[in-house]
């Protein structure tokens, strides 16, 4: 049995109608856990019923029952809290409907259930193409055919749906992030979201408290139509490192491999810093292959045997993109 089904088991609830949430913070209150989950109309009702810690992630597993029956089809695989924060993965019961779908086919009081309520949600969407016969089972297979065109395209944007909360005050604190990794995910979210010019814009000013608001609340009072990088440049000016693009650039060549460390973490922090000279116009774009390469040659100290077997004095001239000398390195 799952872990859903033997904490339902032990509570004494119908697994179909819960579902675990984990990675909740430990500080988290009932009343934030259930008003983030019924955020997902499809649960209805929600309230939860247990709570344990989990150890290896220092979160909390929480329980929850719901109004209504969880598919696991229909609801995203994580959901982020109301009040901002590390998104929370949600756990439900596996689809019983796929698992035995003889039985679907067979019991005619399922098909007229599942069916008519399908049907009244969107009767323009099941022509009579779809439905030959008008028998049951061409009406399931047309239902099951338009949740997953309906339902994929929200799972698949759900990485961008809303950004960690960013405040401005230092230190960061705990459900937060710093400026350096929210920056990154604003652009991430910026380059690659499909949303709308104006979607972009409320998504970074709903992700931003404090200090950082009143940043956002200026630059729109400033001007209304300014752009979601205006914003994130503001951001940068406000609460950013006061380094010159100068003093980024010597400090990234100052950088050396730790006592200890790999050479993989080794070249990871060389690429962070190296991407924020490059931001800041120290090092132009097409020079960034050769200046990591050099940099790695310039300050490994304790995997000099690697560098030589990857040969990179050898390959200056035709340096490898970051992933690619990463993926050499792990190999």
């Amino acid at each position: 049995m799952s872990l859903l089904e033997n904490w339902c088991t032990g509570e004494g609830l119908d697994a179909s109608h819960a579902l675990v949430v984990k990675q909740v913070p430990i500080e988290t209150t009932v009343k934030h856990i259930e008003e983030t989950l019924m955020t997902i109309k499809v649960l209805g009702r929600v309230r939860v019923r247990g709570r344990m810690f989990n150890p290896q992630s220092q979160s909390l597993m929480v329980l929850c029952e719901c109004s209504e029956r969880v598919n696991t089809k229909t609801i995203p695989l994580d959901v982020p809290p109301i009040e901002g924060g590390e998104l929370w993965t949600l756990h439900g019961p596996a689809d019983e409907e796929d698992v035995n779908p003889e039985k679907r086919q067979t019991d005619p009081l399922s098909q007229d259930s599942s069916t008519s309520t399908e049907e009244a949600a969107a009767p323009e969407m099941l022509s009579s193409e779809a439905m030959p016969g008008n028998s049951a089972e061409s009406i399931i297979r047309a239902v099951g055919d338009l949740l997953a065109k309906t339902m994929k395209p929200a799972q698949e944007s759900n990485v961008f749906r809303r950004l960690r909360t960013y405040s401005g005050i230092t230190p960061t604190p705990p459900g937060e992030e710093s400026l350096e990794t929210w920056m990154e995910q604003a652009q991430l979210m910026v380059d690659e979201s499909d949303c709308s010019f104006r979607e972009k814009r409320k998504r970074i000013i709903e992700s931003l408290k404090g200090p950082a608001l009143e940043i956002a609340q200026a630059v729109r009072a400033n001007d209304p139509d300014a752009s979601p990088e205006e914003y994130i440049e503001a951001l940068e000016r406000a609460f950013g490192s006061p380094e010159s693009p100068e003093d980024l650039y010597f400090s990234f060549r100052a950088l050396h491999q730790s006592s200890g460390e790999r050479l993989s973490d080794f070249l990871r922090r060389v690429e962070r810093k190296l991407t924020k000279v490059v931001q800041r116009g120290g090092i132009t774009p097409n020079m960034r292959d050769s200046a990591r390469v050099d940099q790695l040659l310039r300050g490994t100290t304790e995997s000099e045997i690697m560098l030589l077997q990857l040969r990179l004095r050898e390959r200056k001239r035709n340096p490898p993109p970051f992933l690619t000398l990463l993926n050499e390195i792990r190999e």
